[in-house]
């Protein structure tokens, strides 16, 4: 039996989908920062929210964020190609300054300080949810943008690899 997250996760989804630009194509992913324990909103992390909120401005419309309280999710559409997954410069910038903004309000007075794990989810056509952890920082951890783009070129392949309809396993 599902989860009722998982549920929710699918719905959430199909809307997210449902709102792709015409003609536009992608597959729609979602790229989740999330704290290991605890809670990672603007009630708790004010400060970080407050950084956030800054690079939300230069966010383009065909990316949806969408707060929870264990932290933020993009919903985005990724290209595939032969040549690789791409992900905008943007949505780039708006993951890495979600982690630096995180630990910037820890360093200010935010709390708790648990580490912020990147994780990317797909619902295939299935409707079976999967995920990769992309990487795990904590608040003193440096931040690599170059490092997480490819660690997340990395999940992404693998997760779409592994969500392909009717593959044998």
């Amino acid at each position: 039996m599902d989860a009722e997250w998982e549920k929710t996760f699918r719905n959430r989804m199909r809307g997210f989908e449902t709102r792709r630009p015409q003609g536009e194509a992608g597959l729609p992913v979602s790229i989740k920062l999330r704290v290991s324990s605890g809670c990672f909103h603007r009630e708790h992390s004010p400060r970080a929210y407050k950084l956030i909120d800054s690079q939300l401005a230069r966010l383009s419309r065909d990316v949806e964020f969408v707060e929870h309280e264990s932290g933020p999710e993009l919903l985005v559409f990724i290209a595939v190609a032969t040549a690789g997954i791409t992900l905008t410069k943007s949505v780039l910038d708006l993951i890495t300054a979600i982690i630096k903004a995180r630990s910037e309000g820890i360093k200010k007075g935010d709390h708790p300080s648990e580490p912020i794990e990147l994780t990317v989810r797909r619902a295939n056509e299935g409707d079976n949810v999967r995920e990769e952890i992309v990487v795990r920082v904590g608040h003193n951890d440096r931040v690599d943008g170059q490092a997480i783009e490819k660690a997340l070129d990395a999940a992404l392949r693998k997760l779409l690899k592994e969500s392909e309809p009717d593959k044998k396993r």
